[in-house]
This record gives structure tokens, sequence and C-alpha cells, in this order.
């Protein structure tokens, strides 16, 4: 197993976790029971990741973040350092909720980013290549090319596929991503589609 993938000697991984082959687990990490992590991911050093929890390939998680149960990442997710999850909408100590019947799930999906100390509260969804802002604080859920940044979150402007953030339309109501060369339009109402690559294809193609 360790000629497949890395973990650093001061981490702990549990029993019943699947790791793909190229990950790094860096210093002082955790990874519990029933996890499964994919291909080629990098986690930088103080990440737990709970139980039972699934991440995709290619997802860098960078210092000190937790990964709780209920919180699902798709290939090519990006945490940034300090960022929060949770999974419990009203936790009290006096009255405890463990265990998964308790946690509320929260999905990030393709390609999306979240900066630094951003908090996302549990129960909503991270649309494909979305970017949080540092510190900001996701209450709902977030369109596909969205981002957003404040407290509470809201959109600001779109981004790209390739992280970029878009200009204003032309008067077809075209946005160009200055990097790619890759149009968008705004459909409808909070709905970004990419015009040079279908949405039909699988994201990795």
């Amino acid at each position: 197993m360790g000629k497949k993938f890395f973990i650093h000697e001061s981490s702990y991984v549990d029993d019943n976790v699947q790791i793909g082959e190229g990950t790094k687990i860096w210093h002082f990490s955790h990874v519990q029971s029933g996890a499964k992590i994919g291909k080629f991911c990098t986690f930088g050093q103080n990440v737990n990741v709970g139980n039972n929890v699934t991440i995709g390939d290619y997802c860098k998680i960078q210092n000190n973040v937790s990964i709780y149960e209920g919180v699902e990442l798709e290939d090519y997710v990006f945490c940034g350092p300090s960022m929060v999850f949770t999974n419990i909408i009203n936790p009290r100590c006096e009255f405890p909720q463990r265990g998964a019947d308790f946690y509320v799930k929260t999905l990030v999906k393709h390609g999306a980013s979240i900066g630094a100390n951003a908090t996302i509260v549990c129960g909503h969804t991270i649309g494909r290549f979305a970017f949080i802002a540092a510190g900001a604080v996701v209450t709902k859920d977030v369109p596909d090319y969205a981002l957003m940044a404040g407290v509470p979150a809201k959109r600001i402007a779109w981004v790209s596929r390739h992280g970029e953030r878009l200009p204003e339309p032309d008067a077809e109501g075209i946005m160009v991503c200055p990097k790619s060369g890759w149009r968008y339009r705004e459909i409808e109402p909070n709905v970004l589609k990419c015009l040079d690559w279908s949405e039909d294809k699988k994201v990795s193609e």
C-alpha cells in the first residue's frame, strides 16, 4: 500500500480506509474509518477526514481543514487553509446529536474552490467551478461558476472554468474568459452556460 501513496509518519489512518494512487497525506493528519479518498489528492498539515467521507480525485486540502462526516467532495476540489465545514445545523452539547442520521449533507461539486477561512454551513451544494472567496460564509446553494463573497455569501460575479473572473457581458450577452478565451452566457437568471464546452459531456472530458 505504501508504494501507491504517501502518508507522513506523524499522521494516523484508521482501518477500513481507501486511498487512491498518488495521494499524499502530510504532517499530523487523521483519516478516520470508512473514508474513501481518490487518486492524486494532497492533504496538508493537520487535516482531519471524518468517518465515511468521500473525496474524489485530484483534490487539494490545505492546512487545518476538517472534512466531517456528511461532506462529499467531487474531483478537483480545492479547500483553502483553515476553511470550515459543518454537519449539524443546531449543535447543543447538552443534547448531543451523534451519528449519520443527524448529519446534514454538504456536496462540493467538480472543480469548485473554497478560499481560506471560509465557512460552509451544512445542507448546501456548491456548484461546479464555483469560487468561494476567503472569509465568506455560505448559507445557501451556490450555482455553477458563481463567485461568492461576504457574510452571508452572495454572488458578486461569475468565474470561468479556468478560475478567472468573467468581465461584464457584451451586447450579445457574451462573457469571455481572459485566460482560455472560452465564451460564457447567462442563459437564465443565476444560470451560466459555457458556449465552448458541452455541458452534456462528462466534466473530465
